[in-house]
């Protein structure tokens, strides 16, 4: 799924227009697809990655169901 980002500069504030897409980047994770698009990774490394994902993700809602019930 694509999905257009779109930063407004207003009176040619470049440097703030360049600051706000780069966050946007960060947090779209495309810094992170290009990085891991640049070399091959063999299938372990891949299924490894994912379960790491996997294992962050798990708690970090393990986290925030811990927090929900004070």
């Amino acid at each position: 799924m694509v999905v257009a980002t779109k930063i407004v500069v207003v009176d040619n504030q470049i440097e703030p227009a360049l600051k706000a897409l780069k966050k946007q980047m960060q947090k779209d994770g495309l810094f992170q697809e290009m990085k891991r698009r640049v070399a091959y990774d063999k299938p372990s490394v891949k299924r490894k990655r994912k379960q790491a994902a996997a294992r962050k993700k798990r708690r970090k809602a393990m986290r925030r169901a811990e927090g929900d019930h004070d």
